[in-house]
């Protein structure tokens, strides 16, 4: 009786943490993974290192003079030796480790094992990045961070670069303009794409940056932020009026480094320019970024004189998308298909989008037309992203590489916030006055009447 009593005292409290550490881990991953899961994987990691790595085909055959010294030392047997490693470097989403290959490896070889890795030190994913040759890092994360998205504190940015969303190796996916200066953004309704211009657009208005919105759903998802916005046009009508106006403006900044070329003999190299960021500052005209919301409403056409004009706008857009990056415009296109079924000059101002981000979309064709043509093995990847995870998207280039990424959650009301306060960094464009929105009024909020109680007489 009393061992029974002991074992209900003893048993009482591991069980009680057992279910406090699974609790842990569905609800709190983070907190799991830095009390319990860092540790655990850390040991497993120390204790089977060498073991793994042979048994995943990473080991090479030991030099020449270390066989000697084996044989000359000790009567062990000379086994395999693993890549050299150095030292753990624990992080808030997992582990880093980085390795020196050895002579005949490739990082590659550790890519294609990066699965066996995982399951032998119980992490969630393990990530390979070339640091230089010969040398390579290894990424563990321990949870899926990409359920309950946390940006990183100190997401480095510059001029024209917004920590948009997470990456599922647990970096800051950066939007960055001058690198991939047009961006092409699909996915179905109640995706995450809404989300993910709103953080574009809230990350960019504290910058030095005029923002232009062409959203031809009445201004439903862009006039919330019309007191950052230098033009909005919210109908093909005033979109066929502005287009013209921004290939006029990026004429004229061609004439500014024209201008500028054609300054006197013997003026030194780094101050003559082919684009508007090797002009001096005072001379640097102010960047674009031109968001087209749904833009299979510029393609829409019911009659004759629509088709004119679209062919007119879809024409501008195209001059824009391959002449603009020079100029400071920048493109970023959102909408739930675009292929050519559009109409003509669909498929010419895709490919000259560089950068694609696809969300969840209804068909394998709408994946493809954003990613068939860049990284194809990532249409299949776009298209199992489930219902219930808004904001997870596929991201790739015309690199070839791609990635999973999810955008964290912001209010409209947050977002319009941000562009209330930073009204004030408005650029001065003239040309673009006669489509600044009209901003309304914010109600003065009054406080209510006090009444004070009235003394009692007789």
């Amino acid at each position: 009786m009393s061992d029974l009593t002991t074992l209900l005292e003893v048993g009482g409290p591991v069980a009680a943490l057992g279910g406090g550490a699974a609790y842990a881990r569905a609800k709190h991953p983070a907190a799991y993974w830095s009390t319990v899961g860092l540790p655990v994987s850390t040991v497993r990691l120390l204790s089977s290192y060498g073991s793994v790595m042979e048994a995943c085909g990473l080991t090479v055959a030991p030099s020449r003079l270390r066989v000697l010294a084996v044989k000359a030392m000790t009567q062990r047997e000379v086994r395999p030796v693993p890549p050299r490693r150095g030292i753990i470097r624990p992080t808030t989403t997992g582990l880093r480790i980085r390795l020196r290959l050895a002579p005949g490896q490739e990082p590659a070889d550790f890519a294609a094992s990066a699965e066996r890795l995982r399951h032998a030190w119980g992490v969630h994913a393990v990530y390979v990045t070339t640091v230089k040759p010969g040398v390579v890092d290894l990424r563990l994360v321990g949870y899926d961070v990409l359920r309950r998205v946390r940006m990183p504190r100190k997401a480095a940015h510059g001029p024209l670069e917004v920590p948009v969303a997470l990456r599922e190796d647990a970096t800051p996916f950066v939007r960055d303009y001058r690198t991939i200066p047009h961006q092409l953004t699909l996915g179905a309704t109640l995706s995450g794409k809404s989300m993910y211009l709103r953080h574009l657009v809230a990350g960019l208005a504290p910058q030095p940056v005029a923002m232009v919105g062409i959203d031809c759903k009445r201004g439903v998802e862009l006039a919330p932020f019309a007191p950052r916005l230098s033009a909005l046009a919210t109908d093909p009508e005033q979109a066929a009026e502005l287009l013209p106006v921004l290939v006029n403006e990026m004429e004229d900044r061609y004439d500014l480094i024209k201008a500028r070329q054609g300054i006197a003999p013997g003026t030194p190299d780094e101050e003559i320019t082919s684009d508007v960021w090797g002009l001096p500052d005072h001379e640097r005209p102010v960047p674009i970024v031109l968001f087209v919301d749904e833009v299979a409403e510029l393609f829409l056409v019911a009659t004759k004189k629509d088709e004119e004009r679209r062919d007119e706008m879809v024409t501008q857009l195209i001059r824009l998308a391959q002449l603009g990056r020079a100029a400071g415009i920048y493109l970023e296109v959102c909408g739930q298909r675009f292929g050519a079924e559009l109409g003509k000059g669909a498929t010419m101002l895709r490919a000259q989008l560089t950068g694609r981000v696809c969300h969840r979309v209804n068909d394998e064709a709408s994946a493809k037309m954003a990613l068939g043509d860049i990284a194809p093995e990532a249409v299949q990847a776009a298209c199992s992203i489930a219902p219930e995870r808004p904001g997870l998207a596929v991201a790739g280039d015309t690199s070839g590489g791609w990635s999973r990424i999810r955008t964290p959650y912001l209010s409209l009301g947050d977002a319009a916030e941000t562009c209330r306060e930073s009204a004030h960094l408005v650029p001065d464009l003239p040309a673009l006055k006669p489509f600044r929105p009209v901003v309304p009024v914010r109600p003065v909020e009054t406080a209510a009447p006090v009444f004070l109680p009235r003394p009692v007489t007789d």
